[in-house]
């Protein structure tokens, strides 16, 4: 089940969905560890493990547009 557009060329680059759960899995840790705020922890912790599943795991890239012959 996808929430979004997982095939959005912005997400093509490996660095990019790799930061993209590297900034949840942080964002949770400080909300955990600065803050305090363990609600907050394990709801950005899902989210973040939700962008691992969606991103890193079962991403599969689009086939690229094959070049028009005019």
């Amino acid at each position: 089940m996808a929430l979004g557009d997982n095939n959005h060329p912005f997400f093509r680059p490996l660095w990019r969905r790799v930061l993209l759960v590297a900034f949840c899995a942080g964002w949770a840790l400080v909300e955990l560890l600065v803050v305090g705020d363990s609600t907050w922890a394990i709801m950005i912790g899902i989210v973040a493990a939700y962008a691992a599943w969606t991103f890193l795991i079962t991403y599969q890239t689009a086939p690229a547009e094959p070049a028009r012959k005019d």
